[in-house]
């Protein structure tokens, strides 16, 4: 298959460069920079990402060039455009200001490759503190904006390009073309990376790879378990089971409405009651961090000792998938560590089994596509992301049972309203499919939940004083969770959730909506 290799230098909006080669239908791998695959001929590009480093600096990320340069096609955005310039001879100085956010792009070639159906004048972004001052022998101008003039520019004896804005994010308005340009004009590529077709060469690729030995599967309800439990069963049939375990953090009623989701899949399903378990390990926690590595050793043990039980169990599969792989990843002195990550690792080490991640190169809006392909229930298609820790860290500080009650009956409330909530002809995108419109607010958030804050406050309810708990909602949209913005929601649902929650949940007397977008928060408060 077609594919374009992406080197990473540690842009936080890397991923995007890949979603958008995706969404042309385009293969992508995203590699960090020093650790470039061997090129074989299934790789028709390379395109060097942003980073936050200067490439002026004596630390700055290196790459051998002459590895593909010239062999073929290359596309440098922001940092790779930088970078290709100096070591072509060019220079690169410290820009008057920092170049940040929305210029206005003017064509200087129209007939490039690069440009070709982009309009005269368009808007880009801009997000650099460098700026390109002379380019290098054998490179000329196609595109310049009123602040920067090597905005965009190529080489005349190879098919090398070179960007100082970012084509991948969404201000950039006609950046999907010079994209599109690139990937389908310049490479070559056949944009046949479809569902259906990943679907029949991963089905075949398991079937190979598992032969007729049995395969443990740990599901959560979410999207990608669900979807690699589905693939797998149409690879392998009764050779997978699955096994769901109910943590005591779940939300209400979930471990039994997930297990009855599933009946009429084929699926062999074990349903893991070890809720008391985790409570007691969870017992005087409150570091954020400790809390999430106390849930995930006991859940390894309680997923141990079910599997265990699997005569003859060689492979344990994992709905892993691409942003895990790369956010593991990370980049050396560029990537630090926000949190421990809990879909990645662990198990592998302590069951002794080999692994199979079918999804392990799909992003969530690919993996919910593929799910639609292979006929899953839309509600288990469109279901919000939930984090493994699940509602011990939107409990800010010691998990308890009464907190536990307190949060469910709260999150209830507001996961109910964002479903009943007509939102027809309100313009919001479905987040779970944006060529589609959302009918309820559900369907145009990416992820929702509440937070149980660990402070009072005082307030009145009928005659009384009251003194307890404040809770936060939270509300999001994003395409993959590595940037995310609040959701502007209708005023008069805000008005009505909060005078539910207040009245119906004991030990609530105050709601209040997290409007911070990440970065530079997260989605989640731990």
């Amino acid at each position: 298959m077609d594919k374009i290799l992406i080197l990473d230098f540690g842009s936080q909006v890397t991923q995007l460069i890949g979603r958008r080669l995706r969404e042309l239908n385009v293969y992508c791998e995203i590699y960090p920079y020093h650790k470039v695959p061997a090129l074989d001929a299934s790789v028709r590009g390379v395109i060097l990402s942003g980073s936050p480093c200067s490439v002026r600096d004596a630390n700055a990320p290196q790459v051998d060039l002459s590895l593909f340069r010239g062999r073929i096609p290359l596309l440098g955005i922001c940092y790779g455009a930088q970078y290709l310039a100096q070591k072509g001879g060019g220079k690169v100085e410290a820009a008057h200001s920092r170049e940040y956010g929305r210029a206005m792009l003017d064509v200087v070639q129209a007939d490039s490759p690069l440009l070709k159906g982009v309009s005269a004048r368009s808007q880009v972004w801009m997000s650099h503190a460098d700026t390109i001052s002379r380019l290098p022998e054998g490179a000329h101008v196609i595109a310049s904006t009123a602040d920067v003039v090597n905005a965009a520019y190529q080489f005349a004896d190879e098919p090398t390009y070179a960007v100082q804005f970012h084509p991948e994010v969404f201000h950039t308005a006609e950046g999907s073309v010079m994209l599109e340009n690139f990937a389908l004009g310049i490479c070559g590529c056949q944009g046949d990376w479809t569902p259906d077709s990943f679907i029949e060469t991963t089905v075949e690729a398991l079937r190979q790879q598992i032969g007729d030995e049995q395969v443990i599967l740990g599901l959560s309800g979410g999207v990608d378990s669900t979807v690699a439990a589905v693939l797998l069963h149409k690879a392998i049939g009764p050779q997978l089971t699955c096994i769901f375990v109910n943590n005591g953090l779940l939300r209400k009623n979930e471990f039994q409405d997930v297990l009855a989701s599933y009946q009429g899949m084929g699926l062999h399903v074990i349903g893991a009651d070890a809720a008391g378990d985790f409570l007691q390990a969870l017992k005087g926690l409150t570091d954020p961090e400790a809390k999430r590595k106390a849930i995930g050793r006991l859940f390894v043990e309680t997923f141990d000792r079910y599997a265990r039980q699997i005569k003859n169990a060689r492979w344990l599969a994992q709905g892993t998938i691409y942003p895990d792989v790369i956010e593991s990843a990370g980049i050396p002195g560029i990537a630090s560590k926000i949190k421990s990550h809990h879909n990645v690792g662990g198990l592998p080490q302590e069951m002794n089994l080999k692994v199979v991640e079918p999804l392990r190169m799909l992003f969530k809006d690919e993996v919910r596509r593929v799910g639609r392909a292979l006929g899953i229930k839309e509600e288990l298609v469109s279901r919000h992301p939930f984090p493994g820790p699940s509602l011990a860290i939107r409990i800010i500080g010691e998990v308890t049972e009464e907190k536990l009650a307190v949060l469910r009956e709260a999150d209830d409330i507001f996961i109910r309203g964002l479903r009943a909530y007509d939102c027809t002809g309100m313009g919001f995108p479905s987040a779970s499919d944006p060529r589609e419109m959302a009918t309820n607010l559900y369907d145009a958030i990416w992820q929702a939940g509440v937070i149980l804050l660990p402070v009072k406050s005082v307030g009145v309810m009928g005659d009384e004083r009251t003194y307890e708990n404040p809770v936060a909602l939270r509300a999001v949209v994003s395409t993959d969770a590595m940037t995310a913005d609040w959701f502007p929601f209708p005023y008069d649902f805000l008005r009505d959730v909060s005078n539910e929650i207040i009245r119906k949940v004991r030990g609530v007397n105050r709601v209040v909506y997290d409007i911070s977008s990440k970065p530079p928060a997260t989605i989640e408060w731990e």
